[in-house]
This record gives C-alpha cells, sequence and structure tokens, in this order.
C-alpha cells in the first residue's frame, strides 16, 4: 500500500504535487484530469493503484500490476510554455535523473518519450493538451514507472523491466514519486528560464543520435539517420543529403 505520508515528507516543491489525489482504481488518470480541470489547482498530481484504461502514446495499453508501480498524472494551467514538446523532455528527464539519483542505474533516453534502462522501458510518457483559440488551456502529463513490477505480458514494442528487476532490491515507490515531482518542477522552471539546457540534457542521455534508424509514422515508414533534435525537440532525420523534421512516430534501430 502506497504511504501517503511517507511521500509527502520527500515532497519538496511549490506547486507540484501538494494538491495530492490518491485512488486504488481509476479508468485513466490523464482521462481524470481531462474532465475535471476546472475544479482543480494547477500542479494537481493523481496518482492510481490501478488504471482500468490506462494507455501509452497511440492508444497502446499499458499494463501495470496494482501497487507495484506508479502510474500517475500531472496538471499544468498557469504560465504554460508555448512548447509542450520541451516539456515531454523535461518529463522524461525528471523521470531518468530520479532513478539514477537514487538508485544509480545508469538510463538513457528514446525519442521523444520512453526511459530505458539496458535498452528495456521502464517508463512511458503520455502529453496531452488543450487550447483555447490560440492559447494553450492546460497541459496534462501522464507517467507511468515500473518500479517493483517483475513480470510482463509478451507483448511489447519494447522489451519492458523495472527498478526492482535492475536493481535486485524492492523499491520505495514514495519516495521514487516524490523525487520525480521535485525534479520536473525544477526542470520546469529551466524550460521557461533556459530552453537549451533542457536539450543539452536530453541529448547527452539519447543514445540513438547519430544511428541509423527506422521511423513509422502511421503507416508509413521512414530510413535515415537520426542527426539530432531541433530548438523545439523535434527529431531532424538525415535523409540522403536532406534534413527532415520529424514531429512523432516510432523510432527503432537498423
Amino acid at each position: 500500500m502506497f504511504n501517503i505520508e511517507n511521500f509527502d515528507i520527500k515532497l519538496d516543491t511549490k506547486f507540484i504535487g501538494r494538491n495530492f489525489i490518491y485512488t486504488e482504481s481509476i479508468d485513466s488518470t490523464n482521462t481524470y484530469l481531462m474532465q475535471n480541470f476546472n475544479n482543480l489547482p494547477h500542479g494537481t498530481v493523481v496518482f492510481s493503484e490501478f488504471q482500468e484504461a490506462g494507455k501509452g502514446r497511440l492508444k497502446r495499453t499499458w499494463f501495470s500490476e496494482k501497487g507495484l508501480n506508479l502510474t500517475f498524472s500531472i496538471l499544468l494551467k498557469e504560465n504554460l510554455s508555448s512548447n509542450i514538446n520541451l516539456i515531454n523532455l523535461a518529463a522524461s528527464l525528471a523521470v531518468s535523473s530520479s532513478i539514477e539519483n537514487l538508485y544509480q542505474i545508469k538510463t538513457e533516453l528514446k525519442w521523444h518519450n520512453d526511459v530505458l534502462i539496458n535498452k528495456k522501458k521502464v517508463s512511458g510518457i503520455l502529453l496531452n493538451s488543450t487550447s483555447k483559440g490560440s492559447e494553450l488551456e492546460k497541459i496534462i502529463i501522464g507517467i507511468g514507472i515500473n518500479v517493483n513490477q517483475t513480470k510482463f505480458p509478451t507483448d511489447y514494442k519494447i522489451r519492458p523491466t523495472s527498478i526492482k528487476y535492475e536493481h535486485r532490491k524492492e523499491a520505495k515507490r514514495e519516495r521514487l514519486l516524490s523525487e520525480a515531482l521535485n525534479v520536473f518542477e525544477k526542470l520546469l522552471i529551466t524550460v521557461k528560464k533556459n530552453p537549451k539546457e533542457i536539450l543539452e540534457d536530453w541529448r547527452e542521455k539519447c543514445k540513438m543520435i547519430g544511428e541509423h534508424i527506422t521511423i513509422e509514422i502511421g503507416d508509413d515508414k521512414k530510413y535515415g539517420i537520426f542527426y539530432d533534435i531541433d530548438a523545439n525537440g523535434y527529431m531532424i532525420l538525415k535523409v540522403g543529403e536532406n534534413l527532415e523534421k520529424i514531429t512523432s512516430g516510432d523510432i527503432t534501430i537498423r
């Protein structure tokens, strides 16, 4: 059982997670925030032990055993950055840094929202947003982290892993969640004040840059070299002598 008091003791934020909603089961934490954001303060975090309709990118099912992992969403609706992709990168950096800080496990980042340990997926991020006219109204960041689960379904695109599997010890979920939220709040400030630092830190952790890759965009496939990311965090794909901007897609190393 998740101990909210132990989590709260280690939470060192001004607004992220200060309104904390815990539930044993929910259809989706992202959906809950999308439906209820008007009545909730900026920085609200919804955490559920089990999500009945948890989804990853492209509406893929995110399978998480009840009581073993972290599945939560964060609501942002004030002082929003116009570049939501940098917030996506910041969220993956927060998870990556938290795992490394607490467990001394080396992580790497996969464009544009997965955290890997030994080339296996330990965390995924799903970002939703809505706008009113030309202004962003809200951003919701859904994060799933495999913490103490050690058995996974056999149907996966990237082989999954967990902190317990890699660290050989059970991890305290309360400590990891507070650390991730602490780091994320600091990175949100960096997104505003020094976005280049977010890009540089993300590049350093992404080992796919420079590799020959295949990228799937819907039913289409593109082949080329992962050349870099641009100032907005989008992929620059080198195809022959040409450079193309890629805003979404699934990549694999060839």
